[in-house]
């Protein structure tokens, strides 16, 4: 079977440098040196002038300090101390020793979804209905972080508002800000960048100009005219890197040529404005001026995007009567070689990004040229395709490429819900898209940001013609499914109960057969397994009824499988789930397979056969760690966990059981305070402490919680059989009973 990488919920998240990082060596040193004496910096400064560059460069800097300081010698260490070296301490301490995180807040257009958007940077996946920011606070209070944010000035309230919670409630949190503006917060150490020394600056523009054309040179005869150059766009790297790309087909005597001051008026630079604001502006103004009519119109018109887009999505979104769809390609090829456009690699295949200051420039031009709403609706439907296409291909074998392309593309599916709140009219497509997306809130560790965009568009008035029920139903029965998953069984049942009736009165059966799938569910993680066996039966009925047949019609399956299961069925269990194993496998579906086989383990650990409940497990603890689904990850991990006990090896499963204990914080109460679910959690708890001792089972519990998920995965992969065993460890012992007949029912 084909597995996608282990998801990276790695220390740090800061992007390669894809071009190389030149001059800056002063700042740098000083930046380092103000990070180390300061818990808030911010590096403020012109658009263009080469914030986030440094600070990233910082961030790198520091990140590389924090690990050479945990894995090298005490040497190296005072060696980098006393060089002055970012992110250096001093010997036997390490700053930064939970990492670095890079959290980039240019394309966040709704105020909602900064806490999300930090959390996602940190790593952090939080199914519950807790507050967002207390979850943060929560998350980050014991660590020692940096944490670097780009581009927050269109939400400076609100950033800096949460920037002060977080420091406050987070002693070992230090935060590298970088915008044109301070956060003004207490304790704010401000960095004012100016742009580089001629020196540098006329470096950055040789290296550029050579990378763009490698006959490029500096020399005798264009030297004086690069420097003057140089001065005239004020050293700034944008400007710089723009001219850069001309140097390939323009002299430098031409490049200056189309700088002189009618043209700057041309472009629209304000009168009585800052030099370095005006040559930026003239900087893109005149590249924009060197474009074709065509290319222009290109650039306009991808300033609808936000973050990356792919080809496909430009060419539809842009192509027209005065854009031939044939032309797409070869514009984009101009605007990348004008440096107009970057190339990035993604999960999801290659990407093209514009750099903000080039996207509102565009974006300036587009409401000039009065096309601004077609082209948002143009990038909405476009993104509502992508949602649909991503819906019915989640049913294959392509269920890891979707879930990549998803977590790509989120940027513009925001943007594409936030098009559809913005006009009544088209609530009811705000509506299907937040429905559509259900694979991604539920199986992709989404549910706080699913349940953030179905609250929203229910909630928004409009959008109530009857012959859009359809959509309101779909995004029901999706809220009553999120909500079940985050534990809140009140919004839940009325999302549900509300879906059923409206289905029933419309004489849609589709969604009657959702809302009586998702009620079972319900029932299953409230412990009412007759009332869940009697609906998730009846779902089934009601699926087969209406034609249906997919992940959702799959995982109902596996949901009585698993009623079955707790009251003791196991036939009626194996057979069910036995028969999505094979449907799945034929399918080339993953996620609900994985639940399937967690059921399949729980059988086969009740009849006494560890081995094989080790080795489905595996299977399930893999898939789920690559889809970032928590909720199965931990139920798989905690069997495991009792697996681990019933071979003999208690230490280890101790291990795994503390291990697992933090996810619980992110699930929420653990499943609801289910006796059934969390039955293998208690039994294990109680054998491996019976074996161990409550002293030894509590110190390698504890040795477990300060595992990071990526270790605790590795770990349970590796399997216990090459994990050291306590000396005396007896060699396996019959499987434990789970069934309910003996399961311990106390709530945790």
């Amino acid at each position: 079977m084909r597995h996608r990488p282990l998801r990276d919920t790695g220390r740090g998240n800061l992007p390669s440098e894809l071009s190389g990082f030149i001059g800056r060596g002063a700042e740098l040193a000083a930046l380092g040196r103000l990070l180390e004496d300061s818990r808030l910096v911010t590096v403020t400064g012109a658009g263009g002038v080469g914030k986030s560059r440094l600070v990233l460069a910082a961030a790198r800097a520091a990140a590389e300090g924090a690990r050479e300081a945990a894995e090298g010698t005490p040497q190296a260490r005072e060696a980098r101390e006393a060089q002055g070296a970012p992110g250096a301490r001093a010997p036997g301490r390490v700053r930064h020793r939970d990492g670095v995180r890079l959290a980039e807040l240019a394309g966040v257009r709704d105020p909602g979804l900064l806490e999300l958007t930090l959390a996602e940077a940190l790593g952090l996946t939080d199914h519950t209905t807790r507050p967002p920011r207390a979850v943060l606070a929560e998350h980050v209070a014991g660590q020692d972080l940096l944490l670097v944010l780009d581009g927050f000035e269109h939400l400076v309230e609100e950033t800096a508002a949460l920037v002060r919670e977080l420091l406050l409630r987070c002693p070992g949190l230090r935060v590298l800000a970088a915008g044109r503006r301070p956060l003004e917060l207490e304790g704010e150490r401000v960095f004012p960048l100016a742009p580089p020394a001629p020196a540098e600056a006329l470096e950055l523009l040789s290296v550029r100009a050579a990378a763009a054309d490698p006959a490029f040179a500096v020399t005798a005869a264009n030297r004086a005219e690069l420097v003057e150059l140089c001065a005239r766009l004020d050293g700034i790297p944008l400007a710089l890197e723009l001219a850069a790309g001309r140097l390939r087909t323009l002299s430098p005597a031409q490049v200056l040529a189309r700088l002189e001051d009618p043209f700057r008026l041309l472009t629209g630079g304000a009168r009585g404005g800052l030099p370095r604001h005006r040559a930026l502006r003239t900087a893109i103004g005149w590249s924009h001026e060197l474009c074709t009519p065509s290319e222009r119109l290109l650039w306009a018109r991808l300033s609808v995007f936000a973050g990356q887009f792919d080809l496909d999505a430009a060419e539809y979104v842009c192509a027209g009567p005065d854009l031939p769809v044939e032309d797409v390609l070869d514009l984009v090829g101009e605007l990348l070689a004008q440096s107009l456009l970057v190339r990035e690699e993604t999960a999801a295949g290659v990407r093209f990004r514009m750099l903000e200051t080039v996207r509102l420039y565009g974006a300036g031009w587009l409401e000039s040229l009065g096309d601004a709403v077609r082209l948002r609706r143009r990038h909405r439907d476009w993104y509502m395709g992508l949602a649909t296409w991503c819906e019915l291909d989640w049913f294959s074998p392509r269920q890891y490429e979707v879930a990549a392309l998803v977590e790509v593309e989120l940027p513009n599916l925001r943007l594409a819900l936030e098009c559809c709140l913005d006009e009544p009219d088209e609530l009811h497509l705000g509506r299907y898209l937040a429905g559509t997306l259900w694979f991604f809130w539920a199986g992709c560790g989404r549910l706080t940001e699913g349940r953030h965009w179905l609250d929203r568009t229910l909630d928004a008035p409009g959008g109530a013609a009857t012959e859009y029920e359809s959509s309101r139903l779909k995004a029901l029965w999706v809220l009553g499914y999120v909500a079940a998953l985050q534990g809140d069984a009140t919004a839940s049942m009325c999302a549900l109960h509300e879906c059923r009736d409206a289905a029933a009165r419309s004489g849609n059966r589709v969604a009657a057969a959702y809302a009586v799938h998702r009620l079972g569910c319900l029932a299953l993680v409230s412990d009412d397994m007759a009332r869940a066996r009697e609906l998730l039966g009846e779902a089934l009925e009601q699926y087969r009824a209406a034609g249906e047949l997919n992940s959702n019609v799959l995982m109902c399956q596996v949901e009585l499988g698993m009623a079955l299961a707790f009251l003791g069925d196991l036939p009626g269990a194996l057979a069910l789930c036995g028969e999505v194993r094979e449907i799945c496998e034929e399918r080339g579906e993953l996620w609900t397979k994985a639940y399937a086989l967690y059921v399949l383990a729980y059988a086969a650990l009740e009849a006494g056969g560890a081995p094989e409940a080790r080795r489905l497990l595996t299977e399930c603890v893999e898939v789920n760690h690559a889809f970032n689904d928590l909720v199965g990850l931990v139920l798989a991990l905690e069997l495991l966990a009792l697996v681990t006990v019933a071979e003999g090896d208690p230490a280890e499963a101790a291990v795994l059981q503390g291990a697992a204990e933090p996810l619980w914080g992110a699930v929420g109460l653990q499943l609801f305070g289910s006796g059934y679910f969390n039955a293998p959690r208690l039994l294990c708890r109680e054998r491996a402490g019976e074996l161990l001792g409550a002293e030894r089972y509590a110190a390698y519990e504890a040795e477990g919680r300060e595992l990071s998920r990526e270790s605790l995965v590795v770990r349970a992969l590796r399997g216990a059989a090459s994990a050291p065993r306590p000396a005396g460890a007896p060699g396996g012992m019959p499987g434990p009973r789970l069934s309910r007949s003996t399961a311990p029912a106390d709530q945790p």
